[in-house]
């Protein structure tokens, strides 16, 4: 189904490959894991399937020939190969062409060319399917970023693709959203589908899958089938630098009333130098998705907020910041602030990171956020804590998903501001890097801010988080 002989890529002005060599087949139905390090060429690996490289990353050096269900990629026309493979991106809304989830799931079918009928019947289904955890009649972009992962996920398959590739597909999803995703792709596999997914969250899918594919810079560093993989060891995993299985957190719960609490504790102690919420209220298309009666979040410490996807978590991260319109007051060490000086005094780590780089490299970026602050520590030390300092001259968009992550985090570390917040930082992150990541919003918290953990990563809120509160979907 899947050829992949001898293949090497290289991005233009990248010092290195991203791939070398490589060789992979993947049969007709097979499930495929590709994991391995930030960087080993994971998602490089599925554009080259896709077809992505070389009719959309044109300008980079390929040798070699990949094969997907007999077409021969660098031959044909993109719109071929898209007709025999679905796609979902670790950030879904860069490949989102319409503006709901019915005229998103129809777009691909309607480009080619399916029977109207057909097209209406499987549309229905999928929105059937979606309604009862995605407001479907929503515009996408006011879906959460978990919505909008499973809106793509429906929408790549709709058409009926013999291949089904996706990158990090659980990266934004809540516990319960990752049930469905497996059940999904269980669903598709038993269809017959060819199924690829890099991941670095691997244990999610341990009884779906028949191999897993260790990448190392560029290459095929080891290689397991589904029976190996399940007797391989967390001290195995952790030499691959590759997620272990998945740690349950228990978290103190922070004090918090309102509507949108699941979780919460009524009694309220002053902290002078929090951030205190008062009557806070947020409507976007035409409902409440965020109602806060009372929530005092203390500065110095990491608190997580957690709850399924759509129960206003990243709205509450634009709330605090500055970034979203709201009603009631919100206080930073007593003094109330307004939009304006919440954006002064806020930094923000968003889901899709690649909308928060703006200069020309890496220093570059890390000097910019840095420019304005009063105190701050060596960037030096902060890049090379994040492994980033060997890619001091690259362009922030020259680098992988993981390596773009851990950049923005860095920029926050070294920002110096009093409310920082970080929205799914793990999204797109090995097992070593989660735990340098963890190391800079603890210390983030220990400089003295106000710090807010979003993230359905128990991994990270096992390393970073002091405490939580969970929000749940608004009734109104």
């Amino acid at each position: 189904m899947i050829g992949v002989d001898q293949v090497s890529w290289s991005y233009p002005h990248a010092e290195q490959p991203s791939l070398r060599t490589l060789d992979l087949q993947i049969k007709p139905g097979e499930f495929v894991i590709l994991c391995g390090a930030s960087g080993s060429g994971k998602s490089t690996a599925l554009r080259l399937m896709n077809g992505l490289i070389p009719h959309f990353h044109n300008d980079g050096v390929l040798t070699g020939t990949v094969t997907v269900d007999g077409i021969v990629t660098v031959d044909a026309e993109l719109d071929a190969i898209g007709l025999v493979t679905g796609t979902v991106l670790q950030h879904p809304r860069r490949q989102f062409f319409t503006d709901t989830a019915r005229e998103e799931t129809a777009f691909a079918m309607e480009n080619f060319g399916l029977p109207p009928d057909l097209i209406r019947h499987r549309v229905a289904g999928v929105l059937a399917e979606l309604a009862d955890h995605v407001p479907v009649e929503q515009r996408l972009r006011e879906l959460s970023g978990g919505q909008q992962q499973q809106v793509a996920i429906a929408a790549a398959s709709a058409h009926g693709p013999g291949v089904l590739l996706l990158d990090e597909p659980s990266s934004n999803l809540s516990a319960d959203a990752v049930d469905r995703l497996t059940a999904t792709l269980a669903a598709l596999k038993a269809q017959g589908v060819t199924i690829v997914v890099a991941e670095h969250r691997l244990s999610y899918l341990s009884e779906l899958v028949d191999r897993v594919i260790v990448m190392r810079d560029g290459t095929i560093d080891a290689e397991w089938t589904a029976d190996e993989f399940r007797a391989v060891t967390d001290a195995d995993l952790a030499r691959e630098g590759l997620r272990g299985r998945v740690r349950s957190v228990e978290l103190p719960t922070l004090p918090a009333i309102g509507d949108s609490v699941a979780a919460g504790r009524a009694e309220f102690a002053v902290d002078t130098g929090g951030l205190e919420l008062d009557g806070v209220r947020c409507r976007l298309g035409g409902r409440v998705v965020l109602d806060l009666e009372q929530a005092v979040f203390p500065a110095g410490e990491v608190t997580a907020i957690r709850g399924v996807n759509g129960a206003g978590k990243t709205t509450l991260a634009r709330v605090v910041t500055g970034l979203q319109r709201s009603t009631g007051r919100i206080r930073l060490g007593g003094v109330t602030l307004g939009t304006r000086a919440r954006q002064r005094a806020s930094a923000i780590v968003m889901q899709d990171v690649q909308r928060q780089l703006f200069t020309d490299s890496v220093e570059a970026e890390i000097e910019l956020a840095a420019s304005d602050a009063v105190r701050v520590p060596a960037t030096g030390d902060v890049l090379d804590a994040l492994d980033l300092a060997q890619l001091a001259d690259r362009h922030p968009l020259s680098l992988s998903g993981g390596q773009q992550q851990r950049l923005v985090v860095a920029s926050v570390r070294v920002s110096g501001r009093r409310i920082v917040v970080f929205d799914e930082p793990s999204s797109g992150v090995d097992r070593r890097h989660l735990q340098s990541i963890s190391d800079q919003i603890r210390q983030v918290a220990a400089d003295g801010a106000v710090v807010l953990l979003i993230s359905h990563d128990d991994d990270l809120l096992a390393l970073a988080a002091d405490r939580q509160l969970t929000l749940r979907p608004t009734e109104r």
